[in-house]
């Protein structure tokens, strides 16, 4: 059970996120929030909630996409589940357990807004989507700086502490950005940035959490 959802669950969707992005993108009618006649999906002047609209920036159904898209956000859910089972890979030290016990539960809520993203498109539900995919991003500060401690205070391993440690410098950069950075509603310029930016950081949040599932497969095999 702990190694289906901590090393099973948390790969498979991750890895089906990608795939997911993958073939929306190659479906996506064409348009974006500056330009209407855009062919095709851009990776430096579209969004990926682009993907999850029901209707594409050109005007044109985009249920393709956002079938495969806000489909590969919900399944986020089940990332936040996986991550209430961590906690038990670090039982033996109580104080480590409470704190992989915290920061479960901001990964929990923070996969729970994820999840919220692909189930509010933005062309329907703008505003909800907004906070959700805002949101999630501020809540993996602290489960990340909380699972540093740990795996600090753990044999986990250094490679696994440079994962968290790198993900959560990135991640706390991109917030900061998007809190005092030029709206892409309003510039083409920050537009191209901010779309460029939330591809890295997506790329790297996925990233970071299937690597994680290895650091997750050692531990239940040093337990054994």
């Amino acid at each position: 059970m702990i190694n289906f959802w901590t090393v099973k669950v948390i790969r498979f969707v991750t890895i089906f996120f990608v795939i997911a992005v993958i073939v929306a993108s190659y479906f996506y009618p064409g348009g974006n929030i500056h330009d209407s006649t855009q062919l095709g999906y851009s990776f430096t002047h579209n969004f990926l909630s682009d993907l999850g609209g029901l209707e594409s920036h050109s005007g044109e159904s985009n249920i393709i996409s956002s079938i495969f898209f806000n489909l590969s956000m919900l399944l986020f859910f089940f990332i936040g589940i996986s991550f209430l089972f961590v906690p038990i890979l670090f039982k033996e030290n109580k104080p480590t357990f409470i704190l992989a016990t915290t920061g479960s539960l901001f990964f929990f809520i923070g996969s729970m807004f994820f999840a919220g993203v692909g189930f509010t498109p933005y062309d329907v539900f703008f505003d909800l989507h907004v906070y959700f995919a805002l949101n999630s991003f501020k809540l993996m500060i602290p489960a990340s700086l909380i699972y540093l401690i740990v795996f600090l205070r753990s044999s986990l391993g250094i490679r696994y502490i440079s994962v968290i440690a790198t993900f959560l410098f990135f991640v706390t950069a991109y917030v900061i950005y998007l809190n005092f950075g030029e709206s892409p509603l309003t510039d083409k310029q920050a537009m191209i940035i901010s779309a460029t930016i939330q591809k890295f950081i997506a790329l790297m949040s996925v990233a970071t959490v299937f690597s994680l599932s290895f650091g997750f497969s050692k531990r239940i095999n040093h337990s054994k």
